[in-house]
C-alpha cells in the first residue's frame, strides 16, 4: 500500500478493530497504520526505562515485530496500544536484565541509570530567545521526571503526558486502579510545583516525525 493510501486511512480514522481484522485476513501492509498511531506512546513508555536512543528504537522495532507475529492472540475487547505497551515494557525489562541494570525492590524493577536527558526536536520554529526558554523548561521537566523511581515515572508519563485513563494504565502495567492512583499521586508529590505546572506540554520526550517514519519503514520491511 502506498503512502497516500495509508494517509487516507489515518485521515478517516479507520477503526482499530477493522484494521486488525484486515491485517489478520492478509492485508499486512495495514500494520503501518498501527505503527504510526502508536510510535509516540511506545517511545515514551520505553524511554521511561532506557535512555540510549539507538537502544530505544531497537526495542520499539522488536516490540512491533513481536506484536505483529502474535497479533492472532490479541483480544479485540482491549485496545491495541495497551497490549503493545505490555510488550514494550517486557522487552525493556528483559534488556535491562541482560545488561545487569535491574534492582529488585518491593516487586518492582528499577533502572539504576537515570541521569541522562534527551535533546528533543521542536515542532515549531521559535526565535532564539523563546527557543532557549522552552528548551530549558523542557530540560528541567525531563530531568525532574527522570529522577522519579521507575514505578512512579512510568505511571506519570502514561497519565500526564499520554493522557491514558487510570483503567488503561492499570491494565497495561498489571496493577489495580487503586495502585495506579497511589503511584500517580506520589509521582506528583515528588515533582516540584513549578515543574508540574509546565508538565502539560505534550512535547516532552517527543518522537519526531522523521524518527517516526524511520521506525515505521524498518518495521514494515521486517514483516514483508
Amino acid at each position: 500500500m502506498d503512502a497516500i493510501h495509508i494517509n487516507d486511512f489515518n485521515k478517516h480514522k479507520i477503526k482499530e478493530d477493522d484494521v486488525i481484522k484486515r491485517i489478520l485476513a492478509g492485508e499486512k501492509e495495514l500494520y503501518e497504520i498501527l505503527v504510526r498511531r502508536n510510535n509516540q506512546k511506545l517511545y515514551r513508555v520505553i524511554r521511561s526505562y532506557l535512555k540510549d536512543e539507538a537502544e530505544i528504537e531497537d526495542l520499539m522495532q522488536n516490540s512491533y515485530i513481536k506484536a505483529y507475529t502474535k497479533l492472532y492472540q490479541f483480544k479485540l475487547e482491549s485496545s491495541f496500544s495497551t497490549w503493545l505497551i505490555r510488550i514494550g515494557i517486557n522487552e525493556s525489562l528483559a534488556r535491562l536484565k541482560e545488561k545487569g541494570r535491574l534492582i529488585h525492590l518491593n516487586d518492582q524493577f528499577f533502572n539504576s541509570d537515570n541521569n541522562i536527558v534527551l535533546e528533543i526536536p521542536d515542532k515549531k520554529q521559535l526565535n532564539p530567545h523563546d527557543k532557549m526558554i522552552r528548551n530549558e523548561a523542557k530540560h528541567l521537566l525531563e530531568n525532574a521526571i527522570d529522577q522519579l523511581d521507575k514505578k512512579y515515572k512510568t505511571v506519570y508519563i502514561l497519565k500526564e503526558v499520554e493522557e491514558m485513563s487510570l483503567k488503561e494504565i492499570a491494565v497495561a502495567l498489571d496493577l489495580t486502579v487503586a495502585n495506579v492512583k497511589v503511584r500517580l499521586h506520589r509521582s506528583k508529590e515528588r515533582l516540584k510545583e513549578k515543574l508540574y505546572e509546565i508538565s502539560n506540554d505534550k512535547s516532552v520526550f517527543e518522537f519526531g516525525f522523521s524518527r517516526c517514519d524511520k521506525i515505521t519503514e524498518n518495521v514494515m520491511k521486517r514483516i514483508k
